[in-house]
């Protein structure tokens, strides 16, 4: 079995259940002079065990990542899938585990799109991966503070952000201040599970 990656609250948000050994050189970096504006061209209404929170997609900054979701979801892969990892002033993640930490096959990996230079800001969408830069599949995060340290530089990779939250970010703070434990090796896992019910197409308002 390939070595589990650890996530530091300094700068790193690893996917669960897979990894890399070694750490790759990061190229540099030239963030856009402009950053581009995060776009809502897809919808949905997440309904979690502990209340619905409605995102937003930007399907046209960052192709890749944006179609990676909207494939995931419209196949209905995260319904029934957890917010395995809950940080408070941090991340929550979720979108790789069924209950009881049940592993969920994924897709391939995808490339990453950080470089676009849309910021990890509290409420955005990002991410997960290994320390292999495009090594995403289904597994995101919600950003609760803004995390700067989590964009892409010229000494860093980054997360690609490829969304935001539009409504219930109170229910991702609830999430993120939930009582956790360390489960079959893994850190921050929220004792009582937190459900994704389901995850559906609406319309952005």
């Amino acid at each position: 079995m390939k070595k589990l990656l650890v996530l530091t609250l300094s700068s790193l948000v690893f996917a669960c259940g897979s990894g890399e050994d070694g750490n790759p050189v990061p190229p540099p970096v030239t963030p856009p002079e402009t950053p581009p504006s995060l776009e809502a061209d897809i919808c949905y209404l997440m309904s979690t065990s502990m209340g619905e929170i409605r995102l937003a997609i930007d399907l046209s900054n960052t192709q890749v990542t944006g179609q990676n979701f909207k494939q995931y979801a419209d196949k209905g892969f995260y319904d029934g899938t957890l917010f395995h990892r809950a940080i408070d002033n941090f991340v929550i993640q979720g979108g790789g585990f069924t209950t009881e930490l049940t592993p969920k096959p994924a897709d391939a990996p995808i490339k990453n799109e950080a470089s676009v230079g849309l910021s990890n800001k509290r409420g955005t969408l990002a991410m997960a991966r290994t320390n292999d830069p495009d090594s995403a599949t289904s597994q995101f995060f919600i950003n609760i503070l803004d995390n700067p340290q989590l964009d892409a530089s010229a000494s860093s990779y980054g997360y690609a952000v490829f969304g935001e939250v539009t409504q219930g970010m109170e229910v991702v703070d609830q999430i993120s201040i939930v009582e956790t434990a360390t489960v079959k090796g893994m850190a921050d896992v929220p004792k009582t599970e937190v459900l994704i019910d389901s995850l559906t197409e609406v319309t952005c308002n």
